[in-house]
């Protein structure tokens, strides 16, 4: 199994700490595009 990628792991803690995508992107200055894309990926890697 691979390792997944630093950023993903980075985007789900803080959401999850925050428990809202809008908080977390702001706290990575990312958009919440960008952090929901990154759980996404997470959720796809975990999944395979």
């Amino acid at each position: 199994m691979k390792l997944p990628p630093l950023h993903a792991l980075m985007c789900f803690e803080s959401a999850a700490r925050h428990m809202s995508v809008k908080r977390a992107a702001e706290e990575l200055c990312v958009t919440p595009s960008a952090v929901s894309q990154q759980v996404s990926k997470l959720e796809e890697m975990l999944h395979t």
